[in-house]
């Protein structure tokens, strides 16, 4: 086995992770430069130019699949990186806000696809018994790309009142590294055979990722029970757990309460008695604990499996939204209670969801729906979170962090459940075993 060659296609696609969590972030630089240069409102500031990335982000991710499917994973992760580019370079020179909005929904559509894509390319080159670790390459660099993104604008931010401009724009230099690196990657063998019946292609691939292994009986094994022309609806009965697992999985992801955490970090701090400095402070340790706990992620998805990172990131998130609720029920506000069982929860997040979500929905679909059900997955999870994100500035107004996190807390008792009683562990079985397993379980009593 090759796995220099395949660490370094995996590290490659990857990267687009690393621009989905650049173009996320960068937008906290421009905030209030661009409200201020174009002086509009705070309902139109908010629909208009800070969640349009998002909402293109949810279009990306619905209908990812398509392009996956019809063009191939390699030439859509090709045209992933070329909509990072021109939304960075247009959204650094756009004149009114209508312009800036579209560029930063295209930017969007390329986040959203990108989830879709790349899990779904490295599952399918990735042997078994390290898919995990490859895999969650792709979440590694989200989070690194949203640090990197805070230290640029930081870096950036006292060059002169254009500095904002120039914090959106640089995205363009990875963008086009990006498009430049993945030209260099060969399409996925699986993609080729039952898309294309591209069978001389597929085996010269297999062969360059495995010289000693029998090609024939794998592109055998790839086809069993797929003729290449076959029509498949995801929707359908044959595929109703994989469907099931991975909305369940993508809901309780969201429902944990991670993006309101992430989103109004200092809100929270605030909230809770801290100083602004303070607060700021804290969300910049929230960052460094999520890198930290995503690379411990990275060590053990394939040494303990994903049902227990899972297990564990839920025991977590319900002691540490339990405590936080507990602090704001109490009124025992002021002191560091809160950043501290608030860098547990990301924590828990880190080695459990973050960790696993785009490893486990990527490993799921049989071979004929992977991209759909990859789009499937990450379409509940964005919808979600922009629904949230959307809904918290009225639920914030409404009530303290007490019913707030206790909410949270109660949905991860229910992921608990999920975890404990019918969620699979897919550790070290091949793509084409877990088709075999899950299409022939029942979604309840299902032994992990």
């Amino acid at each position: 086995m090759n796995h220099k060659k395949i660490l370094n296609w995996s590290v490659t696609v990857s990267l687009a992770g690393f621009l989905f969590g650049f173009d996320t972030a960068v937008i906290s630089g421009a905030d209030r430069p661009i409200q201020d240069l174009w002086g509009h409102s705070d309902l139109f500031h908010g629909v208009f130019i800070m969640s349009m990335a998002l909402w293109g982000t949810v279009i990306g991710a619905l209908f990812g699949g398509i392009p996956c499917d019809k063009w191939g994973r390699k030439k859509t992760l090709s045209w992933i990186g070329i909509l990072y580019l021109v939304s960075a370079l247009g959204s650094a020179l756009a004149l009114d806000p209508y312009s800036f909005s579209l560029l930063r929904f295209v930017g969007g559509l390329g986040v959203g696809a990108s989830s879709v894509a790349a899990p779904t390319y490295i599952s399918e080159i990735a042997p078994a018994k390290n898919r995990g670790s490859l895999v969650i390459l792709y979440q590694f660099n989200i989070v690194f790309g949203i640090l990197i993104a805070y230290v640029s604008n930081y870096l950036l931010g006292s060059i002169g009142a254009n500095a904002w401009r120039w914090m959106l724009g640089v995205e363009a230099i990875p963008a086009l590294a990006y498009v430049a690196m993945v030209s260099k990657v060969p399409e996925s063998p699986r993609w080729l055979i039952l898309k294309r019946n591209a069978e001389k292609m597929a085996r010269d691939i297999i062969t360059s990722i495995n010289p000693g292994a029998d090609a024939q009986a794998e592109i055998l094994a790839i086809k069993e029970g797929h003729p290449p022309a076959e029509k498949v609806k995801l929707f359908s009965s044959k595929y109703k757990l994989p469907v099931i697992l991975a909305f369940l999985l993508a809901f309780f992801n969201q429902f944990s309460g991670i993006n309101f955490v992430i989103y109004y970090t200092p809100r929270i701090f605030e909230s809770a008695g801290l100083e602004a400095n303070a607060a700021l402070l804290s969300t910049a340790g929230i960052g460094i604990t999520n890198l930290v706990f995503t690379m411990l992620g990275i060590y053990l998805i394939d040494r303990v499996g994903r049902k227990r990172l899972m297990l564990i990131g839920s025991y977590g998130y319900i002691l540490s939204l339990g405590l936080v609720s507990y602090t704001f029920f109490s009124g025992d506000l002021g002191g560091i209670q809160v950043p501290v069982y608030l860098f547990l929860f990301i924590a828990a997040h880190a080695i459990g969801q973050g960790a696993v979500i785009w490893v486990f929905i990527s490993e799921i679909f049989p071979n004929q729906v992977r991209a759909y059900g990859q789009a499937f997955g990450s379409f509940v999870h964005w919808i979600i979170a922009a629904s949230i994100t959307l809904a918290m500035p009225y639920v914030l107004g409404k009530f303290n962090g007490g019913p707030i996190f206790a909410f949270f807390a109660v949905m991860m008792v229910l992921q608990l459940m999920f975890v404990l009683f019918i969620m699979p562990e897919t550790k070290g079985k091949s793509l084409e075993q877990l088709e075999h397993e899950l299409l022939d379980s029942r979604v309840t009593g299902r032994k992990g």
